[in-house]
C-alpha cells in the first residue's frame, strides 16, 4: 500500500524524466483536450500511441505531467471516459518491488516500470488517465474572467510579463489559447503585484496567427533583463459581457442598448447601428434574434454617458466586441438618438422570413430601422477593399458566401447594399469584378431593385441561384461611410499633408490636438514606421478642401486611426492654417506610381489607403 501511494504521487516521474526506451526518451502527450494542456495521458512506443494505466493516480501525479509539457500547475487528475473513448493499446505502469514509508524517491525511482505490451484483454480504456493543466498562460487579476495582467509559468512559478515591447499579436494570440476570444484592449505601465520578485526574462514576437503563445518567437532580454515601466494587461472579448437593454429603469430583453465602459454603463449611440448588431447583442444576452431596431429614447441623463463607437458587426459573432468598429468623426447624439433594440427573447412566436418573392408595402420607405429579422440567416458583406463599407458584394445562405451578378448592376441596387449596410449613400456601383474575381455560388443576376427594399436579396431578379454569368462580372459597391487615408506630398515618401477620403472626397484632417500617440497610430496604419510627428512649421496648403475631422485623440491601445475617437464629421472642422502635416520616421510600404500624388487621387484611392 506504502508503495502504491507513492507510485500515485511520485511514480509517473519516471515516465517523464529518465525512462529510455530503445535508446530514445519516452514521448508523452495529452490528448482530446480543450487544448494541448489537458487530456488524456498517451505514451509512445515504436511509434505508436498507448493509454497508460496505474492503480492509483491522484492530483500529484499530474503536477510532473504539466511541468514536463509546461503546462502550468495541475488542475485536476481526471481517468476513464473523461476525455472521449480511446482505442488502441494500453501501457501498464506497475511497482514491482517493496518501500518503506521513509524511503527516499530515488529509491522508489527504481522499483516504477512501464511494460510495453497492449493489456486490452487485462484492462479497459474505463480506466485510462487523464490530466488538466492550467496551461502556460494566465490573465490574472482583472476584475472577470479573461482579463488581467499576462503570466507565464516557468515550472515552478507564475512569472509576470512586462510591457516591453508587448504587441497586440501577441495578446489575439494568448487570448485565442485561453479561449477567451479575441483581444480587445492592451493595458501597459501597469502596477506589478507587491509579491513580484521578478519579470519574466523574454520577449514575446508574435504574429498573431499562432495557435499558443509558447509557439511565438521568444528573445531572451539583454542580461536577463527585460526593458519595462511596468506590468502588461490584456483584456479579450469575452471578458466583456456586461452588455444590457434598459426600458424604464430595468433590464430585459429589449430596450436602449447599453455597456458597461471602465466601470460606467454607457448608451450607445444609433449612428450606423444596423440590424446585424442587433441580432448579436441578442444572442450575447441569451434574448434569442432581433425582430427590429427602433429608435431608443434618451434615457440617459448626461452627454459623457453615451458611447458614439460605431459596431460593423455579420450578424454571427458571437460578442458585439467581436465586431469591427470605429469611432473616427462619431456622429452627434445628443438629441435621443439612442441605439435600440427588440429582441424575440423567450416568446415563442413565428419570425418573418426572408421570401425571395417577398415584396415591400407599397408606397413604404422601408429603412434597416424597422425591417424583419431574416430567420434564414443571410447576412450581406463588402470584401476585398479594407473596410466594411466597399467592396465586392457578397452574400451568405446555406453556409456559403456567395456573389452578385453586374448585369443590370446600377445605383438603386447599389443604393439597397449601402443602406442595409448602413454605410451612408452610393458612391459607385461597379461591376466587371472591379474589386476582384469572388468565389462559390452566384446567388444573384438581373436585379431590378427600386432603392427602397430593405435587403438586396427583396429586389426583383431572375430567382435565387439561377444566372448566366461568371465571377469576372461580380458587383461592388462603394458608399459614403467608406473610410482610406493617405498623406500627400510633391516629393516626401514619408511625410505630408494627411488626407481622409469620406464621402466620396479626399479631405484635410485638422491638427488639433494631435499628439504623440495618435501619429504612432497613422505612420503605423500607413505603413511608415511606428512613430512621428507633426510639423507644425510648413506652410498654408494651395487649393480648397474639405477640412474633415478635428480633436482626434488616439489612445495606446489602438490599432488604427478608425478606432480613435474625435469629434463629429464637418466639412469645415478648423481653418485651413490647421491642417496636419505628418512625418513619419520609417520607410513607406505602399508607393504611389503618379510624379504628383494630388494629382493622382485615385491612383492612390486605389493603391495606397491602408485600413
Amino acid at each position: 500500500m506504502a508503495l502504491g501511494r507513492h507510485l500515485s504521487l511520485r511514480g509517473l516521474c519516471v515516465l517523464l524524466l529518465s525512462t529510455m526506451v530503445g535508446g530514445q526518451a519516452l514521448e508523452l502527450r495529452l490528448k482530446d483536450g480543450a487544448h494541448r494542456c489537458e487530456g488524456r495521458v498517451e505514451a509512445k512506443y515504436k511509434g505508436e500511441w498507448g493509454t497508460v494505466y496505474t492503480e492509483y493516480w491522484l492530483i500529484a501525479g499530474v503536477e510532473e505531467v504539466c511541468r514536463q509539457l509546461e503546462c502550468g500547475v495541475a488542475i485536476d487528475a481526471p481517468r476513464g471516459s473523461y476525455f472521449g473513448p480511446r482505442l488502441g493499446p494500453i501501457w501498464f505502469l506497475y511497482g514491482s518491488c517493496e518501500s518503506r514509508e521513509d524511503e527516499s524517491v530515488l529509491t522508489l525511482y527504481k522499483c516504477v516500470h512501464v511494460h510495453f505490451k497492449n493489456y486490452n484483454d487485462t484492462f479497459s480504456h474505463d480506466q485510462d488517465i487523464g490530466a488538466v493543466c492550467s496551461g502556460s498562460v494566465r490573465l490574472f487579476g482583472g476584475d472577470r474572467p479573461c482579463s488581467g495582467s499576462v503570466e507565464v509559468h516557468s515550472g515552478k512559478e507564475w512569472i509576470p510579463v512586462s510591457d516591453g515591447n508587448f504587441t497586440l499579436p501577441t495578446a489575439q494570440v494568448i487570448c485565442a489559447e485561453l479561449g477567451c476570444g479575441k483581444a480587445v484592449s492592451v493595458l501597459k505601465h501597469m502596477p506589478f503585484r507587491e509579491s513580484d520578485g521578478q519579470v519574466w526574462a523574454e520577449e514575446f514576437r508574435c504574429e498573431g496567427e499562432e495557435p499558443e503563445l509558447w509557439v511565438c518567437p521568444r528573445v531572451p532580454c539583454p542580461g536577463g533583463m527585460c526593458h519595462h515601466s511596468g506590468a502588461v494587461q490584456v483584456a479579450c472579448s469575452a471578458a466583456y459581457s456586461e452588455l444590457r437593454l434598459m426600458t424604464n429603469g430595468s433590464s430585459q430583453c429589449e430596450g436602449q442598448v447599453e455597456m458597461n465602459i471602465s466601470g460606467r454603463w454607457r448608451a450607445l449611440c444609433a449612428s450606423h447601428w444596423t440590424l446585424a448588431n442587433a441580432n448579436v447583442v441578442c444572442r450575447q444576452l441569451g434574448c434569442g434574434v432581433a425582430i427590429s431596431t427602433p429608435r431608443g429614447p434618451h434615457l440617459v441623463g448626461r452627454d459623457d454617458q453615451i458611447s458614439a463607437v460605431r459596431f460593423h458587426c455579420l450578424g454571427t459573432e458571437s460578442f458585439l466586441w467581436s465586431c469591427p468598429v470605429t469611432a473616427l468623426g462619431s456622429s452627434d447624439c445628443s438629441h435621443g438618438n439612442m441605439a435600440s433594440v427588440t429582441c424575440s427573447g423567450n416568446q415563442t412566436q413565428v419570425l418573418p422570413q426572408c421570401n425571395d418573392s417577398m415584396a415591400e408595402p407599397a408606397g413604404s420607405a422601408a429603412s434597416v430601422e424597422s425591417a424583419p429579422y431574416c430567420s434564414d440567416s443571410r447576412q450581406l458583406r463588402l470584401v476585398d477593399r479594407g473596410g466594411p463599407c466597399a467592396g465586392r458584394v457578397e452574400i451568405l445562405d446555406q453556409g456559403s458566401w456567395g456573389t452578385i451578378c453586374d448585369d443590370g448592376w446600377d445605383l438603386d441596387d447599389a443604393h439597397v447594399v449601402c443602406r442595409q449596410l448602413a454605410c451612408g449613400e452610393t458612391l459607385n456601383a461597379t461591376g466587371s469584378a472591379h474589386f476582384g474575381a469572388g468565389s462559390g455560388p452566384i446567388w444573384l443576376d438581373d436585379l431590378n431593385c427600386t432603392g427602397n427594399e430593405s435587403h438586396v436579396w427583396r429586389c426583383p431578379s431572375w430567382g435565387w441561384g439561377r444566372h448566366n454569368c461568371r465571377h469576372k462580372e461580380d458587383a461592388g459597391v462603394i458608399c459614403s461611410e467608406f473610410l482610406a487615408l493617405r498623406m500627400v506630398s510633391e516629393d516626401q515618401q514619408c511625410a505630408g499633408w494627411l488626407e481622409v477620403f469620406y464621402n466620396g472626397t479626399w479631405g484635410s484632417v485638422c491638427h488639433s490636438p494631435v499628439d504623440d500617440i495618435t501619429v504612432s497610430v497613422i505612420c503605423g496604419q500607413l505603413g511608415s514606421g511606428e512613430s512621428g510627428t507633426l510639423n507644425s512649421s510648413v506652410g498654408l496648403r494651395e487649393g480648397s478642401r474639405p477640412r474633415w475631422v478635428d480633436g482626434i485623440c488616439c489612445q495606446k491601445t489602438d490599432t488604427s486611426l478608425w478606432q480613435c475617437p474625435s469629434d463629429p464629421w464637418n466639412y469645415t472642422s478648423c481653418s485651413p492654417k490647421e491642417e496636419a502635416y505628418i512625418l513619419c520616421a520609417g520607410d513607406l510600404l505602399f508607393l504611389c506610381v503618379c510624379p504628383n500624388p494630388v494629382a493622382c487621387s485615385e491612383i492612390l484611392y486605389f493603391k495606397i489607403e491602408v485600413i
